[in-house]
């Protein structure tokens, strides 16, 4: 199959449908969101360094991937069966899981970065 501009630019558009969906269905993403400009701000008042810019970065994604595939797996779940299935409900726990160990991890990703630039704020 040939390369398409055309076709690559549909995948975009659909892609950004996907976020959409994702930021304006999903309260958790709303919580997201908040701590998303929240640690944006914080890196900009303490003028972070790169390296540091580096990890909020991942953490940030890694948390937002983990909230985009839980919502994917709920949405595909909720498509297969309205009725309460064991497996279907543990896919959507295990998917879920997911979400809060990303959201541990940035949590501790950010007391590591800006503990040294809170303490010297003092």
């Amino acid at each position: 199959m040939a390369f398409s501009f055309v076709k690559r630019l549909q995948s975009f558009r659909h892609a950004f449908r996907g976020v959409k969906y994702l930021a304006v269905s999903q309260h958790n993403a709303w919580i997201h969101s908040v701590a998303t400009v929240v640690v944006i701000g914080l890196g900009l008042f303490f003028k972070i360094h790169r390296t540091d810019w580096l990890w909020l970065t991942v953490a940030i994604a890694l948390v937002w991937m983990a909230e985009a595939f839980n919502t994917a797996i709920e949405v595909l779940a909720d498509e297969v069966s309205q009725e309460h299935r064991v497996r279907i409900g543990r896919a959507k726990d295990v998917a879920a899981g997911a979400v809060l160990i990303a959201a541990m991890g940035a949590v501790v990703i950010g007391v590591v970065v800006f503990e040294p630039y809170c303490l010297r704020y003092n």
